[in-house]
């Protein structure tokens, strides 16, 4: 029944997205917060605050929460093994959000519950092989392999994010050990980088007159300024796509996918971001798979990590139901 609620958190590095969700994927109340450079306390107090916001306002009784959260996630107990972005490691989350929110709470990796989404009811819905990679402080990344989303043993796979692209390349970010990882090279924190290197290169283009101004050089400003028409805004989205081509390749490759999916922040760069990405993966990957992959914008944009959430959420609730 459509009146049904559950909410859905989508938890990234840096911003956190809650919503109530009926059952047609319909969002009835958002609620947005901070949680750059919190503690492990103060992301706790600040996620369950988020949830009651939108549990008040959701329209209709809320059933149950689910969770996406940077993190690989130990299925079995629920509790939160690693985090690049976010102080989580070894917080038995669902546990702990379960007593504070008196909700039943489901868990996952915050782009597996995207991949949920977008699978359910998004560019990917129908296909069975599909990769959904999602851009934002990080990158994410969610499969669905013959139809079901693949959590591997543990259900710590597909972190597509940390598949290294340059062995000599910048260090990854937060816990991760690496360099030249995917992450450290197309993500949103990689485009900010880019974009104060390009701007100091070119101190009269848009860039340079922004950072120049005092602005944050971040996503959402280089977008803008890009479609603009800003040279410089658009070489730094252009490379960062590029760096994303390489990487999808790889995926390409590997799994042959019938679609790939990009979501997250940097995808409201749309087709200046996806275009050279195409380019690039067609020049890398391998045919027959090159030649019959999609690569396309996710559906629902920044919120598949939130719908998706709900939606694992009323999943959770169907498995307990039936147990």
């Amino acid at each position: 029944m459509p009146g049904r609620r559950t909410i859905g958190v989508d938890m990234g590095g840096t911003k956190l997205l809650a919503g109530a969700v009926d059952t047609r994927f319909f969002v009835h109340r958002r609620a947005q917060r901070s949680v750059s450079g919190l503690d492990q306390s103060s992301v706790l107090d600040v996620v369950v605050d988020a949830v009651e916001e939108a549990r008040e306002s959701a329209g209709a009784e809320v059933e149950a929460v689910g969770f996406g959260i940077p993190a690989l996630i130990d299925q079995r107990r629920g509790r939160a093994v690693i985090s690049v972005h976010q102080p989580l490691a070894g917080v038995p989350f669902a546990d702990i959000m379960a007593e504070r929110l008196g909700l039943p709470v489901f868990v996952d990796n915050d782009a597996n519950v995207a991949a949920i989404a977008e699978h359910r009811a998004g560019a990917a819905r129908g296909c069975r092989e599909a990769v959904i990679v999602t851009l934002g402080t990080g990158i994410g990344g969610g499969l669905v392999l013959r139809g079901e989303v693949y959590r591997g043993a543990l259900g710590a796979a597909g972190e597509l994010g940390h598949m290294v692209i340059d062995a000599d390349g910048p260090p990854c970010h937060g816990n991760c050990p690496n360099r030249g990882c995917l992450e450290a090279l197309a993500s949103g924190t990689a485009l900010a980088r880019e974009a104060l290197r390009i701007a100091r290169d070119q101190p009269e283009s848009g860039l340079g007159r922004a950072l120049a101004g005092g602005r944050e050089l971040a996503g959402p400003l280089v977008t803008e300024l890009a479609y603009d028409g800003d040279p410089a805004a658009l070489e730094a989205i252009e490379l960062i796509g590029r760096s994303l081509g390489v990487g999808i390749a790889n995926y390409v490759n590997i799994f042959n996918p019938e679609v790939v999916i990009v979501g997250g922040g940097l995808i409201a760069a749309g087709e200046l971001l996806l275009a050279p990405a195409r380019e690039e993966m067609a020049r890398r990957a391998l045919p027959p798979s090159r030649d019959e992959v999609r690569v396309l914008a996710a559906r629902f944009g920044v919120e598949a990590g939130m719908i998706g959430a709900a939606a694992l959420a009323f999943d959770g609730l169907a498995g307990r139901a039936a147990a």
